[in-house]
């Protein structure tokens, strides 16, 4: 649909200006003349000249009342800038309304995670080299509970409790104590067991380099990368996407957001919910069990 011809002969302009000042691909003029045919339908103005902010917000809540991402009305708000820019050089119009208006905030992208298919895929490797072996106690042991980056390279021997938890010092000097699963425990067992060819005196360390110090956080990442690909999985691993991967399959399973708080050692609560993505509908479940006042009397 186009505008009316009042409007659209400038907009024909400004393609034109796209396609052969600014050299603009096919493709990227379509999508601005997809855009525009959403603003003219929207807009009650019958000439450029009389585009106020008012009108800019009128396009941006229509465009919200349609559904459309806080994404999505961010490019049609940079659309309707680059369209005014232009009619200011060409002075139709004295300033740039659409610079008076906010695009809306768009949430952090959330960190992405394994699913527990990817995540045994990840892990389930049989090496008995003894870098293998190392790296196998780190990955077993990230997943299992969760560790910072920082907090893995950081482990000693004696992080490693005798009733086998794990006391971890986390962000801020605080420290926490984690339960450790029982494929984790017999994976740091396995390391421990050849951990001395590689320990160099009285080396405090739980993991070391084949340089026979403290593992750097350079080195776990890029191993990690490896066996990523030796695992043959489509994509990146780091130790945060495991973590972010115990998190949620950890309340994906209990709905126990306070609990993965704490064995994550967030401060707060907040941080725990962004850094999860259980979808509302999810949460509300737990919620309708949980709380004895949503329960329904029958």
């Amino acid at each position: 649909m186009t505008a009316q011809p009042s409007l659209q002969s400038l907009l024909d302009k400004y393609f034109d200006y796209l396609k052969y000042e600014r050299n603009l691909a096919a493709k990227s003029i379509q999508n601005y003349q997809r855009q525009f045919a959403s603003i003219c339908q929207t807009l009650s103005i019958s000439t450029w000249s009389a585009l106020s902010v008012e009108h800019v917000r009128q396009v941006l809540n229509h465009a919200r009342r349609q559904g459309l991402s806080p994404r999505s009305i961010a490019l049609r708000l940079s659309a309707l800038r680059g369209y005014c820019a232009y009619l200011v050089e060409l002075e139709v119009l004295s300033s740039n309304p659409a610079k008076a208006v906010q695009a809306p905030k768009q949430g952090k992208p959330l960190p992405k995670q394994l699913n527990v298919d990817e995540m045994h895929q990840l892990l389930d490797f049989d090496d008995d080299s003894l870098l293998a072996i190392r790296d196998k106690a780190m990955l077993e042991l990230t997943y299992s509970c969760g560790l910072r980056l920082a907090e893995l390279a950081d482990l000693n021997l004696n992080s490693l409790q005798d009733d086998g938890q794990l006391r971890v010092m986390g962000k801020g000097s605080k420290e926490r104590l984690l339960p450790v699963g029982k494929k984790a425990l017999t994976c740091v067992g396995q390391w421990l067991k050849v951990r001395g060819e590689l320990a160099d005196g009285n080396e405090p360390a739980l993991f070391l380099s084949k340089h026979r110090r403290r593992i750097s956080h350079r080195q776990i990442a890029k191993r990690m990368q490896l066996w990523a690909k030796q695992q043959h999985l489509d994509q990146d691993i780091n130790p945060h996407k495991l973590r972010h991967s115990f998190a949620t399959h950890i309340l994906e399973s209990s709905g126990d957001l306070r609990g993965v708080q704490e064995l994550l050692g967030h401060a707060n609560l907040s941080t725990t919910q962004v850094y999860t993505h259980l979808n509302f509908q999810h949460l509300a479940s737990v919620y309708d069990t949980a709380h004895p006042r949503a329960k329904r009397r029958k």
